[in-house]
């Protein structure tokens, strides 16, 4: 039996097993990801925005060709239940194990819900009903974002939701809205975060900091703090957690090759870059949009979409009032008519998206040949579950509910403007 049938065996989760009985898609935990990113060391791996099933497809191509170990994932604002993509929390899954299966895909890939959004009670109380079905539609991996509410709400809301999270689950926390360079965040606050979370058994696999970038295109040029995100990381140290970097459409390289080596960064999303290039827009090296003198995206000729159709879905937003960032709200709309288009132009579309990626993860992320670890890993393991990798150190009864708004009180920090930052 080859590595990869004893990993298939061995390695899914039994949510995935019992989804897929037949599947040869080694869908894992994202824990498994991040340790292999920290095995191979200086490494960190896409985390795609699967905004589209052509997305999803040329991203797994290329994970294929890079023998890289990769994540696929859409946020909750996303595929949530108010969904303005065509993919969702409940067919991401599917529809990246069908490609796997189709394709002949065999390196480990992890289903991640991202940003998945606490902004209140109430959205704790609907997250111990809502999150389980993702797992029981195949997510193996997931984001509590509870960074819109002061530290001590964040905590709390995090410590509430973990008995509804599989103890096998890849884990991500969030300190810190991503909002450019306002209210960037601080190792206090990140220190806050994690050593309560430890204090209470909960080991996060990911924090998520804002340091410095936005979603969507990346206009200001200021991109990634990659001091303030080494600082962070290394006052984090003892507890074993990574950095999942958000917002990276639109860094250049060098900027995204110094995270991955300056770093304990292992899980970087990119999705901006991913639907434009997809699409046939005209981006500079790094995947941001270059733009017309109205500040209008520049489509290719013979790129991507047809040209008739980004007409119509041009004219759709201009009606709708949809400009920059929320052109990925056209995907919902448009998603039958893009896979409604000749093979020949879905080709192209996907091909676009393959080669970007291929590109990032074998020379700029450092992510080439993590696959293989990632299946070594597992099969030293000989679990689906690798554990956490930090063991508890906090004194719990320091971190009662009381004694978190009385540390919290005590942190000084900016958490910038309020507002919608895109989530």
């Amino acid at each position: 039996m080859s590595d990869f049938d004893r990993a298939l065996k061995i390695g899914r989760p039994p949510t995935v097993e019992k989804l897929f009985p037949n599947s040869r898609a080694l869908l894992v935990s994202g824990k498994y990801i991040d340790r292999a990113m920290r095995k191979k060391g200086g490494a960190m791996t896409i985390a795609a925005n699967g905004r589209s099933h052509l997305v999803i497809r040329g991203v797994l191509a290329a994970a294929q060709r890079a023998d890289a170990a990769i994540i696929i994932e859409i946020a909750k604002s996303e595929g949530g239940a108010n969904a303005y993509c065509p993919t969702s929390l409940w067919n991401m899954a599917r529809q990246v194990d069908a490609v796997m299966n189709e394709l002949g895909v065999t390196v480990p890939v992890a289903i991640h819900t991202d940003h998945y959004a606490i902004k209140t009670q109430a959205d704790v109380e609907a997250g111990k009903v809502e999150i389980p079905s993702f797992f029981d539609a195949g997510v193996t991996s997931i984001a509590i974002d509870a960074s819109h509410q002061p530290d001590d709400e964040n905590l709390l809301a995090n410590i509430a939701i973990n008995p509804f999270i599989p103890e096998w689950a890849g884990l991500e926390t969030e300190v810190g809205e991503i909002k450019g360079t306002e209210g960037l965040s601080s190792p206090e606050e990140a220190l806050f975060l994690i050593q309560g979370l430890n204090a209470h058994n909960i080991h996060a696999d990911w924090i998520a900091l804002n340091n410095g970038t936005t979603h969507g295109i990346e206009a200001s040029g200021s991109g990634i703090n990659v001091e303030l995100t080494e600082e962070i990381h290394n006052a984090l140290a003892p507890y074993g957690v990574s950095g999942a970097q958000h917002g990276t459409s639109g860094n250049d390289s060098d900027r995204l090759r110094a995270i991955a080596e300056k770093t304990t960064t292992t899980k970087a999303n990119v999705a901006t870059a991913l639907q434009l290039l997809s699409w046939g827009m005209e981006v500079n090296e790094f995947g941001n949009a270059v733009m017309d003198e109205n500040g209008d995206l520049i489509k290719i000729k013979g790129e991507g979409l047809t040209e008739e159709l980004w007409v119509e879905m041009k004219a759709y937003a201009d009606e709708k009032g949809i400009k920059g960032s929320n052109f990925k709200k056209l995907n919902l709309p448009f998603e039958n008519k893009i896979l409604g288009q000749s093979r020949e132009v879905r080709e192209r579309m996907t091909k676009r998206v393959e080669e970007f990626t291929y590109t990032l993860l074998t020379e700029v992320f450092n992510a080439g040949g993590t696959g293989a670890l990632c299946i070594q890993d597992i099969l030293e393991t000989g679990s689906y579950n690798p554990g956490p990798k930090s063991e508890v150190k906090e004194d719990k009864a320091e971190w009662t509910e009381e004694k978190i708004r009385a540390k919290a009180a005590l942190i000084c920090g900016d958490k910038g403007p309020e507002g919608d930052f895109d989530e």
